[in-house]
C-alpha cells in the first residue's frame, strides 16, 4: 500500500493512520522527553532519545535511509527544537507530532504507562510560579528589592515564548528525578536503527535490546 504523505506537523489522527497502514516499518517515533517522562507515558514502539543527547546521535540516526522520523515530546515545543537539531545533522524526512503526547492521549489513542511523573513543562510552571510568589511575598514583608525575582522570572518566560527555548526547562531536565540512571540511550538508538522494539526504560546499559517487533506497529 502506498505510504501516506505527511505534513511537517502531524496531527495524532494522521500519525495513527500511517502507523496502521505502514507495513514496512519505515516510521520511527523518537520521543525527545526526559527518561522519567517517557517512563511515565509514551506511545508504544517509540524510542526515547532525550533532546540533550540528540545532537551526538543525529548522524547515527540518519545513517539508515528511507525512514520517516516523527518527533514526540510533551506538547510539541521540544520536538520542534529536536527537528532543528536533526536537520543540522543532515536528516530531512522529519515530522513533529502536533500537541505531543498530550495531544495523542487527548485524541483517545493508546499509550503505555509507568510510574506517574510531572512533565518538565509542568515543573517549569510550578517553579516559575513559586519563585514569583515568593518574590512578591518578600517585597511585602521585607524589601522592595525582592521585586527583581518576579521580574526575572517574567522576563525569562517572555524570552522563552519569543525564542521557543526555555533555560529553566533545560536545567530541570538535569535533575535526578528526570534522569533515571537506567536509561540506555545508545541501546535506544541501536534499536531505532534496526527497527526492533525498544528495551524497557529500566533496562541497565549493556544488557542489550530484546525483541523483534517492528517499530510503530
Amino acid at each position: 500500500m502506498e505510504q501516506k504523505t505527511l505534513s511537517r506537523s502531524v496531527d495524532p489522527f494522521e500519525l495513527a493512520a500511517l502507523l496502521e497502514i505502514e507495513a514496512g516499518g519505515n516510521v520511527r517515533l523518537i520521543d525527545v522527553r526526559t527518561p522519567g517522562e517517557y517512563e511515565s507515558v509514551h506511545v508504544a514502539g517509540s524510542y526515547n532519545v532525550p533532546l540533550d543527547t540528540l545532537g551526538e546521535h543525529g548522524r547515527e540516526i540518519g545513517a539508515v535511509g528511507g525512514l520517516t522520523h516523527v518527533l514526540v515530546c510533551q506538547s510539541g515545543q521540544r520536538a520542534r527544537r529536536a527537528e532543528e537539531v536533526l536537520e543540522a545533522a543532515g536528516l530531512r524526512n522529519l515530522h513533529v507530532l502536533n500537541g505531543g503526547i498530550n495531544g495523542w492521549v487527548a485524541s483517545g489513542f493508546p499509550v503505555r504507562r509507568g510510574p506517574k511523573r510531572i512533565s518538565v513543562e509542568r515543573q517549569v510552571r510550578i517553579a516559575a510560579g513559586a519563585i514569583g510568589a515568593v518574590g512578591a511575598l518578600l517585597v511585602l514583608v521585607t524589601s522592595p528589592w525582592f521585586a527583581v525575582l518576579p521580574l526575572f522570572v517574567g522576563s525569562g518566560l517572555v524570552f522563552a515564548g519569543v525564542t521557543d527555548t526555555c533555560a529553566m526547562g533545560r536545567l530541570l531536565t538535569k535533575l535526578p528525578y528526570n534522569r533515571p540512571a537506567s536509561c540506555d540511550v545508545d541501546g535506544m538508538v541501536d534499536a531505532l536503527k534496526r527497527g526492533v522494539a525498544p528495551a524497557p526504560i529500566d533496562r541497565m546499559p549493556g544488557e542489550g535490546v530484546a525483541g523483534n517487533r517492528t517499530a510503530g506497529r
